[in-house]
Formats: C-alpha cells, sequence, structure tokens
C-alpha cells in the first residue's frame, strides 16, 4: 500500500463516528472524529452505542473481519475490533458504515492500553484471532495469551466473562493451553488441537477470515482455546 493510500486512510477515518483512536503512547486518551478527548470508559453502551447489551472485543482485529461476522450474527450484542494498525482498521470501519452495523465499533491502540478505555467489569467477552505467535522465548510477554495480557484483561472483564483463542501456531496454542491452565483464576472450558477435524462444538468457530482460509489451504490445523475469567471471590461464592 502506497503511502499516499494510508494517509487518505488516516484522514478517512477521522470522520468516522464508528472509530476511537490513541495517537499518543504516553498520554492513554481518546480522539474521535478528529476532535477533542473523549472519555468512554466504563460508559461505552452509554455514550457511543446508546444501548444496554453485552461487549465483545475482538484483539488485533486487522480488517475486523471476525468483528463483522460477529456483528451480523449476533445483533443483540456489541462489538468492539481493536488493533493498533489503521490501515487495516479503515476496511472494518468501512465495512461497518456501509453495511449499517450500528453496534460495531473500533479502536485503534495497544493492546496493552487498554485498561485506560474500559472500566472493571465493562466487556463480557474477548476472542484473540490469529494474532502474532512472538516464537521467540525473550518476546513471550508480547503474545497476547501470556500472563501480562491476562493481567489487563482481569481489569476489564466482567467476572466470568470468556476468553477465546484461535491460532494455526502449535507454539502459541500450547503456551496459551499452559499459561491458562496454570492461572487459579482462569477455568478452561474447552481446547482443541485441530477444530476442523470433527463437527465444530461451536457456530462461531466457522467464521473463516483471510489469513484462516490461506492458513488452511496450506494444510495448517486450526486450533481454539476457550476459558472463563473466575476470580477467587467468585469461586468462594460458588
Amino acid at each position: 500500500m502506497s503511502k499516499r493510500n494510508k494517509l487518505q486512510k488516516f484522514a478517512e477515518m477521522l470522520t468516522f463516528p464508528n472509530v476511537y483512536e490513541n495517537f499518543h503512547a504516553k498520554k492513554p486518551s481518546l480522539t474521535h472524529l478528529g476532535e477533542e478527548e473523549v472519555n468512554r470508559k466504563g460508559q461505552w453502551n452509554k455514550l457511543h452505542f446508546r444501548t444496554e447489551k453485552p461487549i465483545t472485543l475482538e484483539l488485533a482485529c486487522g480488517r475486523g473481519e471476525y468483528t463483522l461476522e460477529l456483528a451480523r450474527r449476533y445483533p443483540n450484542r456489541h462489538f468492539i475490533g481493536v488493533d493498533i494498525k489503521g490501515a487495516r482498521l479503515w476496511k472494518g470501519a468501512r465495512t461497518a458504515l456501509d453495511e449499517d452495523l450500528h453496534h460495531v465499533a473500533f479502536l485503534r491502540t495497544r493492546i496493552e492500553y487498554l485498561h485506560h478505555f474500559f472500566a472493571p467489569a465493562e466487556i463480557d467477552e474477548i476472542w484473540i484471532t490469529f494474532p502474532d505467535p512472538f516464537p521467540r522465548k525473550s518476546k513471550a510477554n508480547r503474545r497476547l495469551s501470556s500472563d501480562f495480557f491476562l493481567d489487563i484483561y482481569r481489569k476489564i472483564l466482567r467476572p466470568k466473562g470468556l476468553i477465546h483463542l484461535k491460532t494455526d501456531d502449535p507454539g502459541l496454542y500450547e503456551f496459551s493451553l499452559e499459561t491458562w491452565q496454570n492461572a487459579s483464576d482462569i477455568h478452561m472450558l474447552y481446547a482443541d488441537s485441530d477444530i476442523y477435524k470433527k463437527d465444530l462444538p461451536f457456530p462461531e468457530l466457522n467464521i473463516q477470515t483471510y489469513y484462516e482460509k490461506m492458513h488452511l489451504a496450506e494444510g495448517r490445523k486450526i486450533k481454539y482455546l476457550r476459558a472463563q475469567w473466575i476470580p477467587q471471590t467468585s469461586k468462594q461464592k460458588t
């Protein structure tokens, strides 16, 4: 993509009502419609969506393919795709506007800053779809399923909220499974190292992004983890 094309998309996104952006890493604030800073923390349903429904995040959403298809299937929920790459987000945001998917928004920011933009228990569900596996051990904390990111998810998920991981990478799958199993407040609900070997247990797993289709064409197996965050206080009550 040419630099000029990227700049055009960045400029157009400033006019999109379904896009929020964080431009400064050291200043955790959001810009909306290219105007002054706005605060949506704890108020996404009230101030953006204007209705009270469960919110699902897709992290490292790229073009937002999973976010968009989930939204088409589940109109009774709200969806927010999160990515740092603005040129990628443009595609998802443009599609959502063209299809009048008013229950979809996009947030351009680094994932480690999520707790600045969402309040405790504001998020019902998190999807991590085909993230960078960061295979080098020295970069394990950058994996979106690592303990580092689990701590961030705990700050925004509701108790008993769900975390999903879909990946084609065996190393990331095994790392994530071990990490989540070792976390005392993460309850594993389902783990499958080859989801298409049998009937799919959950209908939303048949959503295939551009990259998933490419991985399948290469003969790679698609893996899936489903877990639930159950804080210690919730465990004691049950």
